[in-house]
């Protein structure tokens, strides 16, 4: 007897979470031919990373800010009927000592399932829900992921349907990370600059590796003038908001931007020196991202020093559309059980 298809299929609701460091973010989307429509979003900054560097623990503070808006989440998913979900945590919960304890908690209280998932995993969703925005051509090119608490790059082989990686690193220095590790700055240009020196020699050393590692490929792709990179994170669009001189964030505006790096340079450099109270004014930075967005801007400089491209291409999406590409696979495979992971 042949198999059937779900019925019907594109009317099926599929849901991602990602949990980060800073942030907590669902989409929930239907299947729209190669891709999906979103019919459903929400995001929020819950830091649950905050003092993380300090006590290798998650507070019971920013737990209980996650489980606030992980509620959110389970209500959103019980009255979509949401057919496949994935929820996955990241960084803060990788190295917290009771992030398994966390996870617990959150299956209990709200009934969604939390993942725990690697550096490795983290990379790969990245790319697969980001990837159709590296600008065209040959040869190898580089995707990356600044998060809460760590930074991924990933060096692709584009010309298939899903790149293939040839080469990834982790380091555990994201906006919030990095910014914890250094801690109070005073108030004054010589310690701001001290302080970013200080971050981009830390996110140096924990690439290191790599940056020798992809030397050969580095240097090919610069002398055939075919170098590619694309960003996907809350620094690349901060920035790109700036560069754009936006009154308030515009995603439609932001995502599939191309922009000269040696502008998201500048700019990088000019928010570093900038007194809190200045970057605090600008329109798309605010206070929400005012005290995070110089560690992102010393990581983002690193990024490319290691793969110097001439253009870099913005993405306002990653992780959770990677989770709903991979879903929207298996819904569509007769053989695969129809599940969700929130009660």
């Amino acid at each position: 007897m042949a198999w059937q298809k779900p019925f019907p299929h594109y009317r099926q609701a599929y849901a991602a979470i990602d949990l980060g460091t800073n942030n907590c973010r669902l989409l929930i989307a239907r299947p729209s031919g190669e891709h999906f429509v979103v019919i459903d979003a929400f995001s929020r900054v819950v830091r649950l990373g905050e003092g993380l560097a300090q006590t290798g623990r998650l507070s019971d503070a920013a737990m209980d800010r996650a489980l606030g808006a992980l509620h959110v989440c389970a209500d959103k998913l019980r009255k979509r009927n949401v057919h496949l979900a994935r929820s996955v945590a990241t960084e803060a919960c990788r190295r917290a000592t009771n992030g398994q304890q966390f996870i617990d908690r959150v299956l209990e209280e709200t009934g969604i399932h939390l993942n725990i998932i690697t550096a490795q995993e983290e990379a790969r969703l990245a790319v697969l829900g980001c990837h159709i925005l590296l600008e065209q051509g040959t040869g190898p090119a580089m995707i990356f992921d600044i998060g809460g608490g760590s930074t991924e790059m990933v060096l692709v082989e584009t010309g298939e349907t899903v790149p293939r990686i040839l080469d990834w690193q982790s380091v555990p220095w994201g906006v919030v990370s990095l910014t914890e590790s250094i801690g109070a700055i005073a108030d004054d240009p010589h310690a701001r600059a001290a302080a970013y020196a200080e971050m981009r020699r830390r996110v140096d050393e924990g690439f290191a590796d790599f940056c020798e590692r992809v030397g050969p490929m580095r240097s090919a792709a610069r002398g055939e003038g075919r170098i590619r990179l694309l960003g996907t994170s809350g620094t690349v669009t901060t920035l790109a908001s700036v560069h754009l001189e936006l009154p308030q964030y515009d995603r439609r505006a932001v995502d599939g931007l191309v922009v000269p790096a040696d502008s998201m340079r500048d700019i990088s450099r000019r928010l570093a020196t900038m007194t809190p109270a200045e970057r605090i004014a600008l329109p798309c930075i605010g206070r929400e991202r005012s005290d995070l967005v110089v560690a992102g801007c010393a990581i983002l400089e690193s990024i490319i020093d290691i793969w110097p491209a001439d253009r870099l291409g913005i993405a306002d999406r990653g992780i959770r559309e990677g989770i709903l590409r991979s879903l929207m696979a298996i819904g569509a495979d007769p053989r695969s059980p129809k599940r969700t992971e929130a009660a």
